[in-house]
């Protein structure tokens, strides 16, 4: 169970911080449960969700574990699939997504990356499928580590850059 003032990850919509525990004044819940009234951190969305819901939700990492992640990303593989189906591929990227862990979302851009080169190699443009899926990983690892290490979302490339450089 989560407190007040909690910062968390909620499924795959970022981080949330938790506002308050309780059965809201909202007419369509059921009054038998307790909720967690969430507020995003990154945009202006209120989610009523039941303590015990089925989504996913996980305490965001400490500094000192992005730390640790961001000395890890040159040991990240990129895990690219050798396959044109965009279903199989969009389950493959989903099953990245699903873990919520910060090594994944890493690996799923680091794949993303690598087959853009490939094909920017080859004249042709990435799909659409690994576009959408690279925007979804870079949100949610940029949302979390923006948090835990005190700077803004579009800061976040830059800090690794350069706590890379520093190893």
């Amino acid at each position: 169970m989560f407190n007040v003032g909690d910062l968390i990850i909620y499924g795959n919509y970022g981080v949330f911080r938790v506002e308050s525990i309780g059965i809201p004044d909202i007419s369509y819940i059921n009054k038998d449960k307790n909720y967690y009234t969430l507020s995003a951190v990154h945009y202006n969305n209120t989610i009523y969700t039941p303590v015990d819901t089925d989504v996913f939700m996980r305490h965001i990492i400490t500094f000192e574990e992005a730390q640790d992640l961001i000395r890890e990303i040159p040991f990240i593989e990129a895990d690219i699939l050798e396959n044109n189906n965009i279903r199989l591929l969009s389950e493959h990227y989903e099953s990245s997504l699903q873990t919520h862990e910060c090594s994944d979302l890493i690996q799923l851009i680091k794949t993303v990356y690598a087959k853009r080169k490939i094909v920017t190699g080859q004249g042709k443009v990435l799909g659409q499928t690994d576009e959408k899926f690279n925007r979804i990983a870079e949100d949610l690892l940029h949302s979390e580590l923006s948090i835990v290490l005190g700077i803004k979302k579009d800061e976040v490339n830059q800090y690794i850059e350069e706590a890379l450089n520093k190893i």
